[in-house]
């Protein structure tokens, strides 16, 4: 019967020895991985399934705010035409009043 020193070294060589494969299969594979991104052309960004982004119009435009399209003449508020109807537009509109009464 073995003892428990002998079966712990068994072990811990069996452990090694599965290391060192591992690393073995892993850098085969890494190298056939590569061959066949230079065969076919390909790059990380294709193998990760993402397809590289172009935004060249968005980045050329500067963002800022947005020139006015409604004021209220009593208040001097105004409202560009984006996001929701503010407060006082709203109530004018409610009590009757037309949207194009405040275009600037």
């Amino acid at each position: 019967m073995s003892s428990l020193q002998d079966l712990l070294a068994q072990r811990a060589e069996i452990e090694k020895k599965i290391a060192d494969v591992q690393r073995e299969e892993r850098s085969t594979a890494i190298n056939k991985v590569r061959t066949m991104m230079a065969e076919f052309g390909l790059s990380a960004a294709d193998i990760a399934g993402k397809a590289p982004t172009v935004r060249a119009s968005t980045a050329a435009k500067p963002t800022g705010k947005v020139a006015a399209k409604y004021r209220n003449a009593d208040t001097g508020d105004t409202w560009s035409g984006r996001g929701l109807q503010p407060k006082w537009l709203k109530a004018a509109l409610a009590a009757g009043a037309k949207i194009e009464d405040f275009a600037v």
